[in-house]
């Protein structure tokens, strides 16, 4: 649609389209529906790199080279930033739902590191694996005491974004 409608297209006005009309229809219900397969994970990002490629400047440009230009995360990044981001907010109660519900938090003084540990679920099928409770349990617990001690969700973004920034994760922004 947008390569339809516009002839000529400049970054500052892609990145506004992109931003509108394309990524939140990629990324609604994402802490609820989460890709588990890696064609489904792969599809899901080729819909990014098709919409970077209609830019003339950029067409030439690796898709890592294109989204540094754009400044724009890969898709499996802004999906895990977005599971930290929904965890916080259940644990920290922002969200009426009980924690228990979804995560075990560790008990007893013995714990490294923040208060807020998670206990990982033993699981026995493959199915559970990817559920919303059992795949965030590393990444929060992996989480230093000044990110997860925040009192708001806009001071847990900062503080999550200069951690990455600082130690990579498999998923890098751009």
């Amino acid at each position: 649609m947008i390569n339809r409608s516009f002839t000529t297209l400049q970054k500052k006005g892609f990145l506004s389209l992109y931003k509108t009309i394309v990524r939140p229809t990629l990324e609604y219900c994402n802490s609820v529906w989460h890709p588990t397969l890696k064609r489904d994970e792969d599809m899901l990002e080729k819909v990014q790199q098709r919409a970077t490629r209609l830019l003339p400047e950029l067409k030439q440009m690796t898709y890592p080279e294109r989204l540094r230009e754009l400044h724009l995360p890969t898709r499996a990044y802004r999906r895990q930033r977005a599971d930290l981001i929904q965890m916080f907010k259940i644990l920290k109660g922002f969200d009426r739902v009980d924690p228990s519900k979804f995560f075990q938090l560790a008990s007893g003084s013995t714990t490294r590191g923040h208060g807020l540990k998670l206990v990982k679920q033993r699981i026995h099928s493959s199915l559970r694996q990817s559920a919303f409770s059992i795949r965030n349990v590393n990444n929060g617990n992996a989480l230093p005491k000044e990110v997860i001690n925040a009192t708001t969700i806009n001071q847990f973004k900062s503080p999550l974004e200069r951690h990455w920034r600082n130690n990579p994760i498999k998923y890098e922004p751009y």
